[in-house]
């Protein structure tokens, strides 16, 4: 049997921890203040510390209560989307995606909606998450597109997205005219993403030049470092699929696209359990991101 406090109390926790006060708490969920402070006080001896410091006409939560209050938050979330499922339709069929953040906002996003035009009675749930996701441990995640290296695991089939191009990419308007580009990224701030398995270093060997020793901005999303790279502060070294559509607009240029040499990896993988294959969804789904990729 789970040794929980009852969902009411955590509810009540949240709303107090969220609002800061147990007066708006009691406002909100309907109760009195001194019904607040009760329940708050049995979810304290349930956990034997205390969850709040309490002042004059105001509380604010403790480490633990901080902790409590994080975690619940995520709980609720998935809580609520999981009662909206049940809710749907019966023809209706979810499907839950979990993505790397920057694949899922500069890719994934734009191309979903023809997805979703084409199956319209799939419910997309879509996640995000620098971590990756074990689908053999996480079972509310249906599809996972992770970054960085494959994950191989039993009962898991791991598909690569294909080799991506991984290019230093600058702000035309930081180029000057007749300048070789060699030159011009000796000269230029070098922009590092943190989680790229393609660095400066590996780079700058490839083209036989010397890596410039200078400070560098540093970014832990291939999105802020590409941002960064629009708003002219240097040159990022990134995926082109990740900023084709900067590229399109002239926003950003591959610095020395004729002269300097190429980096094409995979670093973007789709993972699926084995027993899910065969599910309608999850095969529309592959079959479209596949084609994307391609």
């Amino acid at each position: 049997m789970r040794n929980l406090p009852p969902l009411a109390r955590l509810r009540t926790f949240e709303a107090a921890a969220r609002l800061q006060s147990f007066a708006l708490a009691a406002q909100e969920l309907h109760l009195t203040a001194s019904a607040i402070s009760h329940q708050i006080r049995d979810l304290e001896r349930h956990f034997g510390r205390a969850l709040f410091e309490r002042r004059h006409r105001q509380v604010q939560t403790t480490l633990e209560g901080r902790r409590l209050f994080e975690s619940l938050g995520r709980l609720f979330d998935a809580l609520e989307a999981t009662c909206a499922e049940v809710q749907l339709p019966t023809h209706d069929e979810v499907l839950a995606v979990h993505c790397a953040p920057s694949l899922a906002l500069k890719w994934l996003g734009p191309h979903l909606p023809a997805f979703v035009a084409r199956h319209p009675l799939i419910n997309i749930r879509l996640t995000t998450g620098a971590d990756p996701v074990d689908l053999a441990v996480v079972r509310d995640i249906d599809v996972a597109l992770s970054y960085g290296v494959a994950r191989h695991k039993p009962g898991l089939d791991v598909i690569s997205l294909g080799g991506e191009r991984i290019a230093p990419l600058v702000s035309p308007a930081l180029l000057v005219a007749k300048e070789r580009p060699a030159q011009a990224i000796r000269r230029l701030s070098l922009i590092d993403s943190q989680l790229s398995p393609v660095g400066w270093a590996e780079w700058f060997e490839l083209n036989g030049l010397a890596l410039p020793v200078r400070p560098r901005p540093s970014f832990d999303r291939a999105a802020m470092a590409i941002a960064a790279a629009v708003d002219g502060m240097g040159v990022a070294l990134e995926s082109t699929r990740l900023a084709a559509r900067e590229i399109k607009r002239g926003e950003l240029v591959v610095l020395g696209e004729r002269s300097l040499r190429r980096i094409v990896r995979p670093v973007h993988f789709l993972s699926v359990r084995a027993t899910d294959r065969a599910r309608a969804p999850v095969v529309a789904f592959v079959q479209w991101v596949q084609a994307q990729a391609a």
